[in-house]
């Protein structure tokens, strides 16, 4: 890079199944975010940021390819990313960083380019091509448990029963709030960013360095240790989205009834045995109570990656992304987890901190952004042009101050519900697997979802039904609504069809226009 401007270090920070109103300075009423609201007050604070599909997978791959899930075709965890797909790492990578990975990206390997025996045709859990990786931490969390073995700690149950309550502990229902074996020294993300405060003190001032660091919290299971398990009164909070009783949700739809059905407490607390739905009050309050000390305990963390950096020399020179894959429902319509289409599998966080762009800081955007737009906003800000395949459009107008003059009016997601291994919808609803989707469109007033195989479709008026418990699909006043918001939803998926090579054109001067991964003219 000689005789040219140094590039900034890229830290971009997500915290899995976080939602998008669990911030102080998002106005969150009870949630304690102080690490996360110091980056927000040198930043932009994001606060109608939707993921692009659920669960992990299929959402990560929205983000790291800038690319909706009609393209990217990651449809559930454990489908493929197409290898013809570029993505954040390896944009990065061709910009002369070497994209370092401390966590997991949740990514299922192109079988083609593998051979037949290769162990990593057996996990979606692969890494995203381009990342060098420091620290791995996928879902059996070895590492993290051999680290916590090395401390004194007893990890012979493994992963997930690690994660049980060690005692009964004080709580008004049937979940303990009781903290688990590890210390708040020693949870996942205590460890991660302690990798990445060693690698970080090994960089060279000269080199621009980018890290990806991807906690787990607050995922499930939901446990937290000392002091974060109590920090939050379960009596306190917001009420929940949700009907009288979890049988007036499974009429409302058929994908909601097929959605509760399945749902096991299990998944959620290790301890537990039942469904979701039979949880009650107390106990999803209870629940609630834990995720939000899961928040405030990944928030202290965040504090000691901002110290770390700053120690390092390195805080004015590094363009900070903090943001989470997707959100998560958190008792809202009797459910825990993500996906289906409800707003709160969707509202994610985003913060971005640009040091170059101090003039925006504190700011906050009520536009729409999605995370489709994370790639083509760091591509800008390094800048780079963004590919015009690419679903995403740049924030970087937004984080230095600004206002793009035409920009989206809604947010827009995908769930896809097929299961290719068992089949388990397809039987259920008597479809095909490519049959198995829906696609939201949600605007400031309304919210139109499509479901594919002949099921019902769905429209709520968010102004006076934000908790989407009224259907207005069949409602005849709102006939022309429901056609207006289907066109729209069927444009949107016209205009944003795999451009990789229709953007291009074979002529007798040879080739006009792009093709994916290669600007022509």
């Amino acid at each position: 890079m000689t005789g040219k401007t140094r590039r900034p270090n890229i830290l971009l920070i997500t915290c899995d199944q976080w939602r998008g109103d669990c911030l102080s300075a998002a106005g969150h009423p009870l949630v304690k975010t102080p690490n996360a609201d110091a980056l927000a007050a040198e930043g932009v604070l994001f606060k109608r940021h939707y993921g692009g599909a659920a669960p992990c997978s299929p959402a990560r791959a929205c983000l790291y390819t800038g690319l909706y899930q009609m393209n990217n075709r990651v449809c559930r965890n454990g489908t493929p990313l197409d290898a013809r797909h570029g993505n954040i790492a390896l944009h990065a990578r061709g910009l002369g960083y070497d994209p370092t990975l401390f966590g997991y990206t949740d990514v299922s390997l192109d079988p083609r380019l593998l051979a037949p025996g290769d162990p990593r045709l057996q996990s979606y859990e692969g890494v995203l091509p381009g990342f060098a990786v420091r620290q791995l931490l996928p879902e059996h969390q070895k590492q993290w448990l051999s680290w916590l073995k090395q401390r004194g700690i007893d990890i012979s149950a493994g992963s997930p029963d690690i994660h049980r309550p060690v005692a009964q502990g004080k709580a008004s229902s049937s979940v303990s709030n009781a903290p688990p074996v590890y210390a708040r020294n020693e949870t996942p993300a205590a460890f991660l960013t302690g990798e990445f405060t060693r690698w970080l003190g090994e960089q060279e001032d000269a080199a621009p360095w980018f890290a990806h660091l991807s906690f787990i919290s607050p995922h499930p299971p939901f446990i937290v240790p000392e002091p974060y398990n109590t920090m939050y009164d379960p009596g306190d909070g917001p009420s929940f989205q949700r009907a009288a009783n979890w049988q007036t949700e499974a009429e409302s739809h058929p994908y909601l009834a097929f959605d509760l059905g399945r749902q096991k407490q299990m998944k959620f607390r290790p301890d537990a045995k039942g469904k979701v739905h039979d949880w009650n009050e107390d106990d999803f309050r209870g629940i609630r109570a834990i995720y939000y000390g899961m928040i405030s305990e990944v928030d202290a963390q965040l504090g000691r990656i901002w110290q770390a950096v700053k120690a390092a020399g390195a805080w004015d020179d590094t363009i900070i992304v903090l943001t989470s894959d997707h959100a998560e429902m958190m008792g809202d319509h009797f459910m825990l987890g993500k996906g289906g289409y409800f707003d709160g599998s969707y509202h994610i966080p985003l913060i971005i901190r640009d040091p170059r762009h101090a003039q925006a800081a504190g700011g906050s955007v009520d536009r729409f952004t999605e995370a489709v737009d994370i790639l083509p906003t760091l591509l800008d800000l390094l800048g780079e042009a963004s590919a015009p395949h690419l679903d995403g459009y740049s924030l970087k107008p937004f984080v230095g101050g600004g206002s793009p003059p035409d920009w989206r009016d809604a947010a827009h997601w995908e769930f896809d519900f097929r299961s290719i291994a068992d089949g388990e919808a397809e039987r259920h609803f008597g479809i095909a697997s490519r049959q198995c989707n829906l696609a939201v469109i949600r605007t400031e007033k309304f919210k139109y979802v499509h479901f594919g195989g002949g099921l019902p479709p769905l429209l709520f008026d968010l102004e006076s039904d934000p908790g989407e418990l009224d259907n207005l699909a069949a409602s005849p006043e709102h006939l022309a609504v429901r056609l207006e918001f289907a066109e729209r939803l069927l444009a949107w998926r016209a205009e944003h069809l795999d451009q990789s090579l229709a953007l291009a054109e074979l002529t007798e001067h040879g080739v006009v226009g792009h093709i994916a991964g290669v600007v022509r003219g």
